[in-house]
């Protein structure tokens, strides 16, 4: 019989359930709020006890997350990545072409700032584009949504719980490794969705003229952001060289961000508009998700889910596609993130360890990928949809979503298994 500790857990993680499917037709209260809420329960019901808080913080993902947050503020506030996509997508006049270059960009964008940060300054690009090439503007969110969540695939900075993998799986030079094995799928995959949403599209909308032609708003931060994301991606790259000469190098590499970034604040023209910029919400977030799945992990009930799912390790093309159908699977019930924070512990204690790289790739790609499948599977499309609904007056239902990613899902499955099992199964 379940114990308090598993009655607990399973009764939070069945409201969260609730609480998004909810809130993605009344998205009237922020998920950092609710998840908030569920980290205070966790310490108050005593599964996560008051002096354990601090270790069940990963603070090498906090910081990050909080440096990658200010860099990528300062561009959006000077114009840096408005001008920068309109002079890209200007240069495509054919609907495929431009959506084909859309997808490039938005998920080049997504693997270098996190994709969560893009899917903020995205949806008036996407819709903008849709009015002046004759898009559906529902299928550019679309777009926008799918390639966002496949571009983070391929570098660990590309979105959170591809920070988690490179921090606690112990895999060797984990920048380097993702991109060498990640980056080919991911550019088949990027170019295999135009057609794909295409195919469910094939009307296209009136044209509406879109917006003016953007201009760098403040010249001097723009070229303060530019510096700052190419410092911070080039100490990742450089910090991953070290590492594998065995040279002295960072361990928490999620501090390399936040260190750019605390040498940028001084010189941009408004410090404070910087950190305005910050999303804190997302922050606030994955600390109250830390607390949260700290005390489902402490309770034992991920564990037995996990263990009924995969019971053991495996290898090759077995152990790719299991991995691959519980991270899809249990992704929509926790969303990937707090998914991946309790199963890298589980995958370490049946056996997978910093030599298996295709397992923590694998991982990495499937907990991705799961947000393109249903609305609820990743924190990017939650984010991109409350800015449609608030900001521009138009949504996407859930069905219509489940529809057109069941698709997108199995392709990006079937091209990410198959390289990875050629190339390490």
């Amino acid at each position: 019989m379940p114990g308090f500790g598993e009655l607990a857990a399973g009764a939070m993680l069945a409201s969260l359930t609730i609480f998004l499917v909810v809130r993605v037709r009344y998205p009237r209260v922020p998920i950092w709020s609710f998840m908030s809420f569920l980290a205070f329960l966790s310490v108050i019901l005593g599964l996560v006890p008051v002096d354990s808080i601090g270790e069940a913080v990963n603070y090498d993902v906090v910081l990050f997350l909080i440096g990658m947050f200010s860099l990528v503020s300062i561009a959006e506030h000077a114009g840096l990545l408005d001008y920068l996509s309109y002079r890209f997508l200007g240069a495509f006049r054919s609907r495929l072409g431009m959506m084909t270059a859309a997808s490039l960009l938005f998920g080049l964008l997504a693997a270098i700032s996190v994709n969560d940060t893009v899917a903020m300054a995205g949806v008036p690009i996407a819709l903008s584009a849709a009015y002046s090439a004759g898009v559906d503007p529902e299928a550019m969110v679309l777009l926008l949504m799918f390639s966002l969540t496949v571009g983070s695939v391929f570098t660990p900075i590309g979105n959170p719980q591809n920070v988690l993998i490179a921090v606690e799986s112990g895999m060797e030079a984990p920048f380097l490794t993702f991109v060498k094995y990640l980056a080919i799928p991911t550019l088949i995959n990027l170019l295999l969705l135009p057609p794909i949403i295409m195919a469910f599209y094939r009307g296209a909308a009136e044209p509406g003229g879109g917006r003016e032609r953007p201009q760098l708003r403040d010249r001097r931060d723009a070229a303060i952001a530019a510096a700052g994301l190419s410092t911070a991606v080039a100490a990742l790259v450089v910090n991953d060289l070290l590492e594998l000469r065995g040279l002295p190098h960072v361990q928490n590499v999620g501090f390399i961000p936040f260190v750019v970034a605390a040498g940028t604040y001084l010189f941009v023209r408004d410090p404070r508009e910087a950190l305005r910029g910050v999303e804190w919400g997302t922050v606030i977030f994955f600390i109250s998700m830390f607390i949260t799945m700290y005390g489902v992990w402490r309770s034992g009930l991920f564990y037995w889910l996990a263990r009924l799912m995969m019971p053991s390790a495996t290898s090759g093309m077995v152990g790719i596609l299991q991995i691959s159908a519980v991270s899809l699977g249990l992704s929509q019930l926790l969303s990937n993130v707090p998914f991946v924070n309790l199963f890298i512990e589980y995958m370490k204690g049946i056996g997978y360890g910093p030599g298996s790289a295709w397992a923590w790739l694998t991982l990495a790609y499937s907990s991705t990928i799961a947000g393109n499948l249903t609305l609820l599977g990743a924190a990017s499309n939650i984010i991109v949809l409350e800015s449609l609904e608030s900001r521009h007056g138009r949504t996407i239902s859930f069905a219509r979503f489940a529809e057109v990613g069941a698709l997108v899902t199995l392709v990006n499955v079937a091209v990410y298994s198959a390289f990875i099992y050629l190339m390490l199964g």
